[in-house]
């Protein structure tokens, strides 16, 4: 799919630059933006200008792209109306905006880190207030992706059986952050020591 996308692209969210190294080498001018500068290397290549900004908003004239990308941001962003409202006003007539975010149907636990996580229809609703139409896809892995889901969920279960007061969605998502992250990598460590195809 990174093929298709061409022309003057912005990315929302470098992050460990999934986006450079798919989708850059296909556009005209690819600007990537995030809230913390990436590794220099990512950087390096002469057809990515990166920008070091909280958004929103975004620093950029209006209809300056023909394509906005953002992977796994949305569910970060405290006013996420604003924020699409802002990608919106950037794309030139006919742009598109490719989104991807969890799906919190499939979510096993509160992540402390997400604002908030959307079902395909409450992100189908935000995206339409700005967008005229809106093509939602799922995303799914294969058999050893499911497998290890599964493998996954039942180990969060085991886990999450000692909350019984339900704190993980009655405490302030920043008490939280640790203690997930701790016990997030002690899980994916064991799953991973457990299956090693995997």
């Amino acid at each position: 799919a990174a093929e298709r996308i061409g022309g003057e692209v912005l990315e929302i969210g470098t992050g460990s630059g999934y986006g450079i190294e798919l989708v850059a080498p296909h556009a005209r001018r690819f600007v990537t933006i995030d809230k913390h500068r990436p590794q220099e290397e990512l950087l390096a290549r002469g057809d990515v200008t990166f920008l070091e900004a909280v958004v929103p908003p975004l620093p950029f004239r209006d209809a300056s792209f023909d394509w906005v990308i953002s992977f796994q941001i949305i569910e970060h962003i405290r006013d996420d109306r604003a924020f699409v409202a802002e990608i919106h006003r950037v794309l030139r007539p006919g742009g598109r905006f490719l989104v991807t975010t969890p799906n919190a149907p499939m979510s096993l636990t509160r992540n402390p880190w997400h604002v908030r996580e959307y079902t395909p229809e409450e992100l189908r609703r935000l995206l339409l207030g700005p967008f005229s139409e809106v093509e939602a896809l799922g995303v799914f892995g294969n058999g050893k992706v499911m497998d290890y889901y599964e493998e996954n969920r039942r180990s969060v279960e085991r886990i999450t059986r000692f909350d019984l007061l339900d704190l993980q969605h009655r405490l302030p998502r920043w008490m939280l952050q640790l203690p997930y992250d701790l016990l997030n990598r002690l899980n994916r460590r064991r799953l991973l020591r457990q299956n090693t195809d995997l």
